[in-house]
């Protein structure tokens, strides 16, 4: 179990729900990987670098919701600039399953 923390700090963390609108490979990044294109409706569209590539394909993840951190500093990924953080919990075989809601919500609805 990692460190507590204060209920403040879970607060800093902006948690929202998007809609993946375009999908890309990315053969330069390190693990295999997509490029995702996310739209977060008020606050915009948002890029992310997410290795899933084992569970999913890129039919299945168009117009798939899905939750991300979107207050993370921009991260450079090889030739690519990651601005949100997908969620998702590693199964037994090591891949990334994607977190996700039950109904369809709103793109932008922050996560509480």
């Amino acid at each position: 179990m990692k460190e507590e923390i204060s209920f403040e700090e879970f607060l800093s963390l902006d948690i929202r729900i998007g809609t993946i609108i375009e999908i890309k490979d990315f053969p330069k990044a390190r693990k295999a990987a997509y490029q995702l294109i996310i739209d977060f409706g008020s606050i915009g569209i948002k890029k992310s670098s997410a290795q899933i590539t084992d569970l999913y394909s890129k039919e299945e993840l168009l117009h798939k919701q899905v939750s991300a951190i979107v207050n993370f500093k921009p991260r450079q990924i090889a030739n690519f600039l990651s601005e949100c953080l997908i969620l998702g919990v590693y199964n037994n075989e090591g891949n990334v399953v994607l977190l996700k809601t039950s109904d369809v919500i709103k793109n932008g609805e922050q996560i509480r």
